[in-house]
């Protein structure tokens, strides 16, 4: 609003200059009859800086094209005047002719004479360059560009103020050039004054926390008594309040600005005055000690606010770390008495800060801590004997409305000049004591149910032996009673009499089949698997072996597709997995020629797209198996077609094959195509990604 409200002051007083141009009023331009006027071409730039300035405040991209234009025009003008002061000299002002030829009758300008200044101009060069990069720049380099120009222009128009104030014309005039006029000079500090504000309006974080005008007002103070002091006299301190304003600036780099001002005032004070040749050296030596006076207070401000500002970062984040700590933090002193209580300790004990702040920590304790604390303390006090600080503890706490509830607490003691505060992290476990409780509760439970397991197994046990003795011996005594019978009386015996006891002789047979097979499937479970590394191979030739006589028998023939790696496992119990698989693969063919292929895949994708490692399978192309049928066939006794012989298996051989390999941590599972034949997979040791199969 400051910097919005200057830049239209700015335009209003260049409006007025042009029009006392235009209408020939002397007065109007130089304000103070016999003071240098402000230039025409001065004019036209007060009034493009001061648009420049009103509609850079409008952060939107498309509104930039105004200030783009008036900055731009305003600089390329008082640059333009720059080069022709450097390079023509003094007495040639063809810019000013130029603009006011149109508008001004001769007579007036030559009247009027002179031209913009080498000072105004490098002000309206710099301040519009400054606002153009402010514009397109980085903000807080912008911001960094444009407070440092500020201070350049607020300093230079003072000199201009000052030098009227005391008759010293070096103060508005640089040389044997054209002068900053007076109006001039005050417009220029106002509009410093609004490019300070813009930058502070860029990044409010950096606005000063006192008002301008008390470091303008030290600075142009320490100028004129500058200027009225014998040079012999060091008039440096003088600025040293200008430097320690910048405390109560928030941009840190405050007084390097305000050193390079207090330098610019200590050089204006010693060229501004005639001094004798004698005393030039030592004069020039006194304005140089005060010079390195200032800097060195402007570095050590510097540093120190760099400090400031890095420990109040560090206590912002402390202090945000414990309000939004889960855990309760409470400070108290020597005395016990509580000096901080964050949010988290409020929620856990009931009481507020205001309730807690200044009240003995004894209040937030159930005895026996309660009568004990203070008597802790005070030995602490005494001997300096740390029981509780450094450790993490498990006590009691008292809430507000006398619950007592248990605590983890951690202390430690933090030192502070002459004094210490004790800082304590409370953490409640209350869940965490139920779920202890629950958990031993769970363990006596799972304890119950071990015994009650052991005790199950010894009872199965004792069935094992039961059923491989007691039950079995009337299976062998109906078996054997029956062959007597078929073979004494067979020819006294009918032919139905004969066939009943031909079907006693197979039931007792397969029931002693069942029996045993019941009998090996729960020892399956229960018996430790005698692994080692085992080749697969070796595996296949001793099965095919042992399988001679059927394989002949049904014409068949087993293939090795590739070759088999070594695995570690139990051989005898793998042994009698492919011996299953291979015989159910040959006795349920219908082929006149059964062909069985194993082999080894290190990598197989399923049709569903699942994957797996370091699978094993046995192909057939005998029948194949209904996909509703993939499950029944590994239940125990489950047979999918009736049996028509005695010496028919049982149907447990896949129910076999199934634990063992889950023992072995693997799994298995089929693929098959009814009338063309089935493949079986299995895996040891590892499970099938993304899909869970039967183990």
């Amino acid at each position: 609003m400051v910097a919005l409200v200057i830049g239209c002051l700015s335009v209003l007083l260049g409006l007025a200059a042009l029009t006392g141009w235009l209408l020939e009023v002397e007065i109007i331009i130089s304000i103070v009859p016999g003071f240098p006027s402000m230039a025409f071409n001065t004019a036209i730039c007060f009034v493009l800086s001061g648009v420049g300035l009103a509609t850079s405040m409008e952060t939107g991209k498309p509104n930039r094209i105004v200030p783009v234009i008036a900055c731009g025009l305003a600089a390329l003008l008082s640059g333009v005047r720059l080069i022709e002061i450097i390079t023509l000299g003094r007495r040639i002002h063809n810019v000013d002719m130029f603009l006011t030829q149109f508008f001004v009758s001769p007579t007036f300008v030559e009247q009027i004479r002179g031209g913009m200044g080498p000072n105004t101009a490098l002000i309206f060069l710099i301040t519009n360059l400054s606002i153009l990069f402010a514009l397109y720049g980085k903000r807080s380099r912008g911001q960094l560009v444009q407070e440092l120009t500020s201070y350049i222009v607020i300093t230079l128009g003072m000199i201009a103020l000052a030098g009227y104030i005391t008759h010293a014309e070096q103060g508005y005039r640089w040389g044997p050039y054209a002068a900053m006029a007076l109006p001039t000079a005050i417009g220029l500090v106002a509009f410093g004054c609004g490019l300070l504000a813009r930058s502070w309006w860029m990044l409010p974080t950096n606005r000063a926390q006192i008002p301008l005008w008390i470091p303008a007002s030290i600075c142009f103070t320490s100028l004129i008594v500058d200027l009225y002091t014998p040079l012999g006299v060091a008039n440096g301190i003088l600025y040293v309040p200008l430097v320690l304003t910048a405390l109560w600036f928030g941009n840190r780099n405050a007084p390097i600005f305000f050193a390079v001002v207090c330098t610019l005032l200590i050089l204006l004070g010693f060229f501004a005055v005639n001094h004798a040749e004698n005393e030039y050296w030592r004069e020039a030596a006194n304005r140089t000690i005060t010079a390195a006076t200032l800097w060195l207070i402007a570095i050590f401000v510097f540093y120190f606010m760099r400090n400031s500002q890095h420990l109040e970062a560090e206590r912002i984040r402390f202090s945000a770390l414990v309000r939004t700590t889960p855990d309760a933090v409470i400070a108290i002193d020597e005395a016990g008495r509580i000096m901080s209580f964050n949010p988290a300790a409020e929620t856990m004990f009931g009481y507020t800060s205001q309730e807690a702040i200044g009240s003995n920590i004894k209040m937030l304790m159930p005895e026996p801590y309660h009568s004990e604390h203070d008597a802790y303390l005070s030995n602490y006090r005494r001997t300096g004997e740390e029981r509780i600080i450094g450790t993490t503890r498990m006590v009691s706490g008292r809430r507000k409305n006398g619950v007592v509830f248990p605590i983890d607490l951690s202390v430690s003691a933090v030192v502070g000049g002459s004094s210490k505060t004790f800082v304590g992290i409370v953490r409640d476990i209350s869940e965490r004591v139920r779920q202890e409780e629950r958990m031993k509760t769970t363990l006596a439970q799972l304890e119950a149910y071990t015994a009650d397991l052991e005790r199950s197994n010894h009872d199965l046990d004792e069935f094992a032996y039961i059923a491989s003795h007691d039950l079995k011996e009337p299976l062998r005594g109906l078996h054997n009673h029956s062959r007597f019978l078929l073979e004494d009386y067979e020819d006294k015996l009918d032919e139905d009499g004969v066939r009943r006891l031909n079907r006693l002789v197979r039931l007792s047979q397969r029931m002693e089949k069942l029996v045993n097979d019941l009998l090996y499937f729960s020892r399956i479970g229960r018996q430790q698997l005698a692994v080692k590394r085992t080749d697969i191979g070796s595996i296949i030739r001793d099965v095919a072996t042992t399988m001679e006589l059927l394989l002949e028998e049904r014409h068949a023939k087993i293939v090795i597709d590739g070759v088999l790696p070594e695995v570690v496992c139990d051989a005898p119990r793998l042994t009698e997995v492919f011996r299953n698989l291979v015989t159910n693969a040959i006795k349920y063919n219908d082929k006149p020629l059964p062909l069985v292929s194993v082999g080894y895949l290190e990598r197989y994708v399923g049709k569903d797209g699942t994957t797996a490692r370091n699978v094993f399978y046995v192909k057939d192309n005998g029948k194949g198996i209904a996909e509703e049928f993939y499950e029944d066939i590994f239940r125990i006794f489950k047979r999918l077609e009736k049996s028509q012989d005695s010496e028919d298996g049982t149907g447990a051989g896949l129910t076999f094959v199934r634990k063992i390999i889950g023992r072995h941590n693997g799994e298995i599972w089929l693929e098959s195509q009814v009338g063309i034949g089935t493949t079986f997979y299995f895996t040891l040791g590892k499970k099938r990604e993304g899909q869970n199969a039967a183990a």
